[in-house]
Formats: C-alpha cells, sequence, structure tokens
C-alpha cells in the first residue's frame, strides 16, 4: 500500500474523529458482498429448516432483520453517511458440513461512497437473528467468519478477498 491508502480517513491530522466529506467524489454504482456462518448443532439446523423453532420463520425473520439493519447502518456505526440503498438481498444456505446456515449479504447504491459496511451489518444481524431465534435450541451455537467477499465501484474499484 502506498502512503496515501495507510491513512486513516476518519481521524483529523491531530486524531481527532470524523466524519469524511464525500461531496467532491463521483456518484458510481457501488456493491459489496459479506458473509457469515452461524454453526449449531445438527439437530438445531434440522428444527430450523422444518420450521420447528418456538419463534417462528427464523430464516424470513433473519432475511428481514439482515435488510433492516443494512438501511440503519448509519445509526448504528457512528461515522457512517445514511444512504439510499437500492438493493440489499440476504441469501440464508444451510451447510450440513458445518452444520448450520451460511449467510450472504449483497447491497448495491449509486452513490458517492462505498456500501461494505452496510453488507457486514445486515450480515452480523442477520446471523445475530438465528441466534436469538434459535437460542433455546441451542446456546452454543456461533456466529463465525463474518467478512467482505468483494466490493465494486468508487475510485478504487474492485476488490475480492484474498486479492492483494
Amino acid at each position: 500500500m502506498g502512503a496515501a491508502q495507510d491513512k486513516l480517513t476518519h481521524l483529523s491530522a491531530s486524531g481527532e474523529a470524523h466524519m469524511v466529506d464525500v461531496g467532491d467524489k463521483q456518484e458510481t454504482r457501488r456493491e459489496a458482498i459479506a458473509e457469515g456462518t452461524v454453526v449449531m448443532q445438527a439437530a438445531t439446523l434440522d428444527a430450523i429448516l422444518s420450521g420447528n423453532a418456538r419463534k417462528g420463520d427464523v430464516l424470513a425473520t433473519a432475511r428481514i432483520a439482515g435488510i433492516m439493519a443494512a438501511k440503519k447502518t448509519h445509526d448504528l456505526i457512528p461515522l457512517c453517511h445514511p444512504l439510499a440503498l437500492s438493493k440489499v438481498t440476504i441469501d440464508i444456505d444451510p451447510d450440513t458440513a458445518l452444520p448450520g446456515l451460511r449467510v450472504r449479504a449483497t447491497v448495491r447504491v449509486s452513490g458517492q461512497t462505498g456500501v461494505e459496511m452496510e453488507a457486514l451489518t445486515a450480515v452480523s444481524v442477520a446471523c445475530l437473528t438465528i441466534y436469538d431465534m434459535a437460542k433455546a435450541l441451542d446456546k452454543a451455537m456461533t456466529l463465525n467468519g463474518i467478512r467482505l467477499l468483494e466490493k465494486t465501484g468508487g475510485k478504487s474499484g474492485t476488490w475480492r478477498a484474498g486479492e492483494r
């Protein structure tokens, strides 16, 4: 990384936190994809997939929670800009090898700043919602591997996990 890329953009020269001014940035289509997993007992996964969780439809509720979280990221993360998101998709797939659920969020905007934080927040809250709705069955569930997979758009272009 070059010196300009090493600079923390949310800190002033004296170390004070501030919201970055994106007013002069070009508006582009920006997208971010994040993922995470919820690892659980096989019986818990079976109960979720069969609709036998006491609190209701775990997957539908987690999808809605993830979408709502993406839209509220600026309320949760202090220096994030409020964005008019054009797309938020939450995909939740069972993985018997874990056993558990793989959660993926795709977030899109046409704007002057990226949506990485919105995608990461969506995945985090969707995973937390799965835990909340199934904790009566399995308090030992773990949330793992929450990370950014890909981002596109903006001055820095495309980035994919595993690429440095």
